[in-house]
């Protein structure tokens, strides 16, 4: 029976190819959306575990988020110096990094921040050692650097019409392990850098407790763009020691990445620094709001793919009714040699059964093929690493498919109960 079926395939081999061909690109369709929203998921949810709270100035928090934990290029208000100052004395915070932006190099973000941020993101470093005076700088693991090479900063980027800064050039002392995370491709230097390199003071205790009071606007170390407007004649003492302490005279920042010791305390934090001019976030609550809409784009591209699939079903099942009528002579043969009903419904249905079957392996094989290729050109652009893999519900999925083929198969099958051996041989 399977050597009459194979042999019925052979002799409609281009027929065959186009039904396989058909219900593997329908299949194909849902399988890469399914993976590609459980690869973004799964990708950005681990790349934001490092990340607890995020304090900065009084915005959006899902652009907050997206800057400060995915370095996504975006103008952020600056919020007051004097806020990071009184984090890093905070009893509740196990460590709170200043992250500073605007800047870049070869198309990477350099990321102004200090030395507690790179040990929390890569405890040991793949090579050299962490920076140590204003003129060095650690790489990410995607950053083609070598040790001891050069990072000539741009302010912006050369797309936004950036320019060049000619007051410093920062020196790689060290580069970072693999994190799987948007930090891959940064570039991390002093905080106090930076701001010496916008033009951005500190200022004085007395007037400290005003500028608490309102987002600052001072230099333009949170603006993506051209708007730079210091003195780029001034130059920075490279060699100067780091400092890392930092009080209500702090220059502005556009946010800080915040450890606290324990559960508790972070949702405090969370509570404390949600004001008029203050906006304190979960990393990954706001992921979890993002990944409900990214649920609703990918129900929307399932019906889609479904819509396609009961097309390509009813198109098959067309073209398997003619295919029978065609064959009446053929199947009255059969009967009247004496073959059982049982056997000639088995050969009709099993050969439209293997042939949906096929498809359906064919549609998964190239799905997965196909997230892995976005997958990667996603990963080549933001560094996160994003899984694609397989789950329970898949392969629940994988079996309805089956289980609809066998189904559908059965129609063709049935319309051969119909025929009379006498009247198919007389067509």
């Amino acid at each position: 029976m399977i050597t009459f079926i194979l042999a019925d395939l052979r002799r409609f081999w281009s027929g065959a190819v186009a039904v396989i061909i058909l219900l593997a690109l329908s299949v194909a369709l849902s399988t890469v959306v399914t993976l590609q929203e459980r690869a973004v998921r799964l990708g950005t949810a681990r790349a934001s575990e490092k990340f607890d709270l995020v304090v900065g100035a009084a915005g959006s928090d899902t652009q907050l988020t997206l800057s400060s934990v995915f370095l996504q290029p975006s103008p952020l208000p600056l919020m007051s110096g004097a806020m990071l100052g009184k984090l890093t004395a905070d009893p509740r915070v196990a460590f709170a990094a200043p992250i500073g932006f605007g800047d870049s190099a070869m198309g990477f973000p350099i990321v102004g921040t200090t030395t507690q941020l790179i040990a929390a993101l890569s405890p040991e470093l793949a090579e050299g050692k962490v920076f140590a005076r204003l003129g060095e700088a650690v790489i990410g693991s995607a950053v083609d650097l070598p040790i001891g090479g050069r990072v000539n900063p741009m302010h912006g980027t050369v797309e936004t019409g950036g320019h060049a800064h000619t007051e410093l050039s920062y020196h790689v002392s060290g580069k970072m392990a693999p994190t799987g995370t948007a930090w891959d491709r940064s570039i991390l230097v002093p905080i106090r850098a930076v701001w010496q390199l916008h033009g951005m003071k500190g200022h004085d205790h007395d007037d400290a407790d005003a500028h608490e009071e309102a987002p600052k606007t001072q230099g333009s170390l949170a603006v993506i763009g051209p708007n730079d407007t210091h003195d780029h004649n001034a130059r920075i003492d490279v060699d100067a020691p780091l400092d890392e302490h930092f009080d209500a005279s702090s220059p502005g920042i556009p946010a800080v990445l915040v450890k606290p010791k324990t559960i508790a305390d972070a949702y405090r934090l969370r509570q404390e620094y949600r004001s008029e001019t203050t906006l304190s976030v979960f990393p990954a609550e706001v992921l979890t709001r993002l990944y409900s809409t990214l649920g609703d784009a990918r129900k929307l591209l399932l019906g889609i793919a479904v819509g396609t699939q009961v097309i390509v079903v009813f198109a098959l099942l067309l073209v398997a009714v003619m295919h029978i009528g065609a064959r009446k002579r053929q199947i009255g043969a059969l009967r009247a040699f004496g073959a059982p009903v049982s056997a000639v419904m088995t050969i009709v249905w099993g050969e439209l059964f293997f042939l949906l079957v096929l498809g359906i392996l064919l549609g998964l094989a190239i799905g997965y093929a196909a997230a892995h290729v976005i997958t990667a050109w996603l990963t080549a652009t933001t560094a996160v690493r994003m899984p694609v893999e397989f789950s329970m519900d898949d392969l629940y999925g994988a079996g309805g498919f089956i289980l609809v083929a066998a189904i559908v198969s059965l129609v063709p099958a049935l319309l051969t109960l119909r025929m009379s051996p006498a009247t198919a041989l007389r067509s």
